[in-house]
């Protein structure tokens, strides 16, 4: 009895005689190739970036969880490889994409990438193709777009037969050493059981652990889920901000001692706003998506209002402590310091600290910011360098605000050097009981 196209396929997994293309070689496409590659697959790299391409074939990384010396044996071995040739997929098994999905001005789903990268598979869909998208997106992209491109090109391929497709969201947390692409679970979901099957196979060769759903909507809405609740509790924590400037109180002291209840409370601090890949993006495709049932989430949307108010927020907080030196924000010197959206890294996607940027631009601040691991970025058509001499930006600014609690920081230090310091991050908590805004001579060292 001759095997079936599920039965080879699997077999091939197991003696990993498989090709593996990742499409997208950004934050999580490159760590996942890395993955695969290290797991003793042949694994292909697909970017449009010729750049990336490069780089990649030198063995030189350009992702931060991502060492040199991590990268350049797998492309000496061979295991590892990229191109910005798309026709290589006519030899390859399977294709992970990993394309961005950003939002449009208007807040609905941008997939273009998804669809790019689908009508480039769907060109050379063959027998035994495994596809897994990793893109995050709303539930039913797997089923009402990709699946239909595929049947459109390829009509004598049936899905779960022929080929099989997947959703598996990507988990990635840039900057974690203890959670990463191997270790974290996985979740996916087939568009039939075979798929499910085959999917879960290739992708437990290479992560610890792969956690099945039923379909590939409950794995979409899986991602959606998993940031909003985030984004909801953040949005919580930043109202608790406001509650106890209103009130007088400490966020931080009230926060920290809720925590210490040892059930049913999970903490989560106010800050300069929400920022980075996921948390900012993921709960607007779930409130558009339920927006065209014609139902509307209310608490993804008032959590989405609280957290852009952040920055204005924090601006309010600048103006309020230049007014009480008797100096007006306009034509004040006002230092920002970290502008990558979360400490330890420099990724600016969804940083408030460029929001806060642009306002105090607009009121017309002079603005200038320090970030070790950022050392320059456009502001719309505004070019911004990093300072070099840090002690001295400290020494002349009129405000120091702290939107990013880099761990290389000596905040006690910069604490002595500032006049007004105005911290988003609480990051002399433990020392001090005043935080929103401190002089040089509160600072108690």
């Amino acid at each position: 009895m001759s095997k079936t196209v599920q039965q080879s396929i699997e077999d091939r997994i197991a003696s990993r005689d498989l090709r593996v293309a990742i499409l997208g070689l950004g934050y999580v496409g490159l760590p996942l190739a890395a993955a695969f590659a290290e797991a003793g697959f042949s694994v292909i790299g697909i970017d449009v970036d010729e750049k990336k391409v490069r780089l990649i074939n030198r063995g030189a990384s350009y992702i931060e969880d991502i060492p040199n010396d991590r990268l350049a044996p797998l492309v000496a071995s061979g295991s590892l490889r990229a191109t910005s040739d798309f026709n290589i997929l006519d030899t390859c098994d399977s294709v992970s994409v990993c394309v961005p999905t950003p939002l449009r001005k208007t807040g609905a789903p941008d997939i273009s990438h998804i669809l790019s990268a689908t009508d480039a598979i769907a060109k050379r869909l063959h027998p035994g193709m495994i596809i897994v998208l990793e893109s995050t997106t709303y539930p039913g992209t797997t089923t009402e777009v990709i699946l239909p491109r595929f049947h459109q090109e390829a009509m004598n391929l049936g899905v779960g037969k022929d080929f099989f497709l997947c959703f598996s969201p990507e988990r990635v947390d840039p900057g974690r050493k203890d959670w990463t692409t191997k270790n974290t679970p996985k979740v996916m979901g087939g568009v039939t059981s075979s798929c499910l099957q085959v999917g879960q196979a290739l992708y437990e060769s290479a992560i610890e652990s792969v956690v099945p759903v039923s379909s590939t909507e409950a794995a979409e809405l899986t991602k959606l889920v998993e940031n909003t609740f985030r984004a909801v509790n953040i949005g919580l924590a930043n109202e608790v901000l406001l509650i106890c400037d209103k009130l007088g109180l400490n966020a931080w002291e009230v926060i920290e001692a809720a925590a210490t209840k040892p059930f049913g409370f999970m903490k989560f601090l106010p800050g300069p706003g929400l920022g980075g890949h996921c948390i900012p993006i993921d709960p607007q495709y779930l409130s558009w998506k339920l927006r065209t049932l014609g139902y509307t989430a209310r608490f993804i949307e008032l959590a989405t209002e609280i957290n852009t108010a952040m920055p204005k927020y924090w601006v309010h907080c600048i103006q309020d402590i230049l007014n009480e030196d008797g100096k007006p924000l306009r034509g004040s010197n006002v230092l920002v310091i970290g502008v990558a959206y979360k400490k330890n890294v420099g990724d600016l996607r969804e940083s408030p600290a460029l929001d806060i940027l642009k306002l105090l631009r607009d009121k017309g601040a002079e603005i200038s910011y320090h970030d070790p691991l950022v050392s320059a970025f456009t502001l719309d058509e505004l070019e911004m360098v990093s300072v070099t001499d840090l002690d001295r930006a400290l020494e002349s600014a009129d405000c120091v605000l702290i939107a990013t609690d880099h761990a290389s920081y000596d905040w006690a230090e910069l604490y002595a050097r500032a006049r007004l310091v105005v911290d988003t991050r609480a990051t002399l908590h433990r020392e001090q009981d005043e935080i929103l805004q401190y002089s040089q001579e509160q600072v108690k060292l």
